[in-house]
């Protein structure tokens, strides 16, 4: 993963070497050294938070606690990682999931099993708040029946707390989600929406690291891994795609990735399936 901005190092070139290989080694985010700047805007209210005087001092901290998976590692990872989403965003990809994927799927599983998706590096959630949304309105009977899951998951703590609230300001909700869907699906508080419990329940949240191992990513007819890989290298990108086709996906299953992400010269299973829009990917069986 990489982030983009540039400017001024907080940091001594050895501390931030250090922060540069944590980054890297538990998340995939690359920082480059012209980059350090963002010491400056991102370490400074997670030093508040955990009531240290500035980020050298979270170095210190981190050097000394070995374990990882300690609350302020996880509090430094989640402050550098990249959270842009929006609802119903590129839009056709929603499309073929109406007029395609779905109707496809559903002839192919019993009826009495569940249609079982998961979104993976989700961000705040807009996006399995639309599948929700979509699947409410184009499957009512599927949605009545408790025959959908959507798994959402992300790195970012902060993230997945913010999907299992399911509240978002008017700005968030002005970007892709029309009105007729917001007045129907959430409700107002304050200067904020928030969706309604209905919604809110077809909603699983989990946080995982997709550079870990995925314990609680169940079997999946569909996995929406949208704008996300672009961010890794060549080998995790090849390395997450595999193990979703061998390990998460059922063989009739369906993948959909961002618009400027595709499978194409990574060497793993997948066909392609093209659709009026646009394409997705099925695991070679």
């Amino acid at each position: 993963m990489t982030v983009s901005e540039t400017q001024t190092p907080t940091l001594s070139a050895d501390d931030f070497a250090f922060l540069q290989a944590l980054l890297k080694r538990k998340a995939g985010i690359e920082i480059a050294e012209q980059q350090a700047y963002l010491v400056d805007s991102r370490l400074p209210p997670v030093a508040r938070a955990h009531e240290l005087e500035n980020p050298p001092d979270i170095i210190s901290a981190l050097r000394a606690t070995p374990p990882s998976g300690s609350e302020l590692e996880t509090d430094v990872i989640d402050a550098f990682t990249t959270n842009e989403t929006s609802f119903f965003r590129d839009h056709h990809p929603f499309e073929d999931l109406t007029n395609h994927i779905v109707p496809e799927l559903l002839e192919k599983i019993s009826p009495a099993s569940r249609l079982t998706i998961w979104c993976g590096a989700s961000s705040s959630g807009q996006e399995p708040y639309t599948l929700a949304m979509m699947l409410s309105e184009k499957f009512p009977e599927l949605v009545a029946a408790r025959r959908v899951r959507i798994v959402a998951t992300d790195l970012s703590r902060t993230m997945v707390s913010r999907t299992k609230e399911g509240r978002y300001s008017q700005l968030e909700v002005n970007r892709g989600l029309p009105a007729p869907l917001l007045l129907k699906y959430f409700e107002q508080d304050g200067r904020e929406w928030v969706a309604r419990p209905e919604l809110r329940n077809m909603i699983e949240t989990h946080i995982v690291n997709l550079l870990d191992p995925w314990p609680v990513v169940p079997t999946c007819d569909l996995v929406l891994l949208r704008n996300v890989l672009i961010y890794f290298d060549t080998d995790t990108r090849r390395d997450i795609l595999t193990r979703i086709a061998t390990d998460v996906l059922r063989p009739e299953g369906y993948l959909l990735l961002g618009s400027s992400e595709t499978v194409l010269n990574l060497d793993v299973p997948y066909k392609t399936r093209r659709f009026d829009r646009g394409s997705c990917y099925q695991p070679e069986v």
